[in-house]
């Protein structure tokens, strides 16, 4: 179980000013917190350029997305873009199926103290409370990379190959080869900066919201 917030309007909007969107919404895990009421307000927002919208729950279980992707294939097909409503996880599922599509996440995953359960996906988040996959093409830097590196592959990556797990790919060369595919290569032009460790801790009107 994850909780999240909405990033701000500042990070998404211009990715997809003038754009046709098809959007995901997954308020599964809204038992810990869900932003509800932001997400409408966002989605109402942009109403003028939704093409077609899925509101499910589990968007972490990669099976049943693929089957909503086939039911609204035509609206999303009309799509320049696919915006998510979700944990990290959910987020990175969805690229993964659409991988010539431009995917968007509109959320920061928050930390939670704790047992959380357990997921049968493959995908990870590490709730860093700022989401790099708007930048990375839906793939994590972080979960995928066993040095977490925000600015590229190290030396140590060969033939595509992760140094730490040689039987791993590169996560940076799937980023780049992601990127590549959906023409944003020119994402990788900005440079990270330090991560703001800050931001893992939820800020006390998250966790009240939470804690209600």
């Amino acid at each position: 179980m994850l909780a999240v917030q909405i990033k701000p309007e500042e990070d998404i909007l211009p990715r997809i000013s003038s754009k046709k969107l098809f959007i995901f919404q997954c308020p599964g895990c809204q038992e810990v917190y869900f932003p509800r009421e932001d997400a409408a307000a966002l989605i109402g927002s942009l109403s003028n350029q939704i093409t077609g919208k899925a509101v499910l729950d589990y968007l972490c279980n990669r099976d049943f997305v693929r089957e909503y992707i086939k039911e609204y294939s035509q609206q999303i097909d009309k799509a320049q873009a696919v915006l998510v409503f979700s944990c990290g996880v959910g987020m990175q599922v969805v690229s993964s199926l659409l991988e010539d599509k431009a995917v968007y996440t509109c959320c920061d995953t928050l930390y939670l103290n704790g047992f959380q359960g357990f997921t049968a996906s493959k995908f990870n988040c590490n709730q860093c409370g700022e989401c790099y996959l708007n930048y990375t093409g839906g793939i994590c830097p972080l979960t995928n990379c066993p040095k977490a590196l925000l600015n590229g592959p190290c030396g140590g990556a060969r033939e595509g190959k992760c140094e730490a797990n040689p039987d791993a790919d590169c996560a940076w060369i799937l980023i780049h080869n992601r990127l590549e595919r959906i023409g944003k290569l020119s994402l990788l032009q900005k440079v990270m900066l330090p991560r703001d460790y800050s931001k893992i801790v939820i800020e006390s009107l998250s966790r009240e919201k939470i804690e209600r």
